[in-house]
């Protein structure tokens, strides 16, 4: 692969967070706090509506209860259910107008819960809308205001959401050949199957793959800023993940340097992105929703979704670096230190900042006793 120039200075290569990415204060609103900002619009004179959108442009970009920042995918969602939700009060629960964002009440959150269960959204979506919701109490400094899922009538069974994988979700355990199944999409769209392969060598997000430039983000070990201890390959990939946080790959197998050399093939332009592009964003990742779908690849169809290429990945590393199947595949009991370094790595790759977070694609550790008594 041709030497490839150091990232410009606007690519951060360590921060975690993508500069410029909060839009800046309202002129008129310099030097005041929030609470003076709020202060300004009087409940039952100003139109609750035009508060909302005063609390989304003042909190919307915090996470609910860490110090960090949200990504732009969660900013965007939260504030478009925010509208959404004070706009049903009034269109779906009956309420004359909606209140004042500071003086929503529990008969508010019941009567909207009522609607989603009749509208029979999913337990998960539910519990996703009071997170929200949760989130606009904590920027009112109300916490506690929204109860847990119980208290609304939702059953533990239906709302709790596991930590851990309990069930393989790879390609292979769903009995789908990748390199066949890519082949296919190939002839479809290959911009869409070089995409897909980048999620199959490098574990990429869906939207990671899509937004990937293969000549800007590969660069040699020399510039990635890591010690040199650390160092595994000759060549990195540096992939900007949710929060704008960067995460360093290494190019260590043939089936990862072939997937990112097909990359290069195809981008029209040193600069370019693995998308079409004359295509939005939006509309690409739609291209490769669309692609996945045609093939079949559902989790209605198949069984498994273009995440599964992302799992198998990594189900894929931890095998490697542990010398076992992973616990979802099966796996025997692994010796405490060497199975936290293999979650450790799949962590990593995966673009979390917890350990813990490598259960979601690998399952939980396995206990001790399955060592010695393995009918317990």
């Amino acid at each position: 692969m041709p030497h490839v120039p150091r990232p410009r200075a606007t690519d951060p290569v360590s921060p975690r967070r993508i500069p410029g990415s909060d839009a800046p204060r309202r002129q008129e609103w310099a030097g005041k706090s929030p609470q003076e900002v709020l202060a300004r619009y009087q409940p039952g004179k100003t139109d609750p509506l035009k508060v909302l959108d005063v609390l989304i442009a003042l909190f919307n970009t915090q996470h609910t209860s860490r110090e960090k920042t949200v990504s732009h995918k969660t900013r965007h969602e939260r504030a478009r259910f925010l509208r959404q939700f004070f706009s049903d009060l009034r269109g779906k629960a009956g309420f004359h107008t909606p209140p004042d964002p500071r003086n929503l009440g529990q008969k508010h959150v019941h009567a909207m819960v009522l609607i989603w269960q009749r509208e029979r959204l999913a337990p998960a979506t539910i519990q996703t809308y009071l997170s929200f919701l949760r989130g606009l109490a904590s920027w009112l400094n109300k916490p506690g205001f929204v109860r847990p899922p119980a208290h609304y009538g939702l059953r533990p069974d239906e709302y709790q959401r596991h930590e851990y994988a309990r069930h393989d979700k790879s390609w292979s355990a769903h009995g789908l050949d990748v390199d066949v199944k890519l082949a296919e999409v190939t002839a479809f769209d290959p911009r869409v199957a070089a995409s897909m392969r980048l999620m199959h060598t490098l574990a990429l997000r869906r939207k990671e793959s899509v937004m990937f430039r293969p000549f800007e983000h590969v660069v040699p070990f020399s510039q990635t800023g890591l010690p040199e201890e650390n160092r595994r390959a000759d060549e990195y990939v540096w992939v900007k993940g949710k929060g704008g946080r960067v995460r360093w790959l290494p190019l260590e197998t043939p089936e990862q340097r072939a997937a990112v050399a097909l990359a290069c093939s195809l981008a029209t332009s040193r600069d370019a992105h693995m998308g079409d592009p004359a295509r939005s964003l939006e509309r690409n990742l739609r291209r490769l929703d669309y692609a996945l779908e045609k093939f079949g690849i559902t989790r209605r169809q198949a069984g498994v979704t273009g995440h599964g290429l992302r799992h198998g990945n990594l189900n894929e590393l931890y095998e490697h670096l542990s010398g076992s199947p992973s616990p979802v595949r099966g796996g025997a009991f692994v010796p405490v230190d060497v199975d936290r370094a293999a979650r450790l790595a799949v962590a990593e790759r995966a673009g979390h900042s917890r350990i813990r977070a490598s259960g979601a694609y690998i399952g939980a550790a396995l206990p001790r006793r399955a060592a010695s008594d393995p009918g317990k």
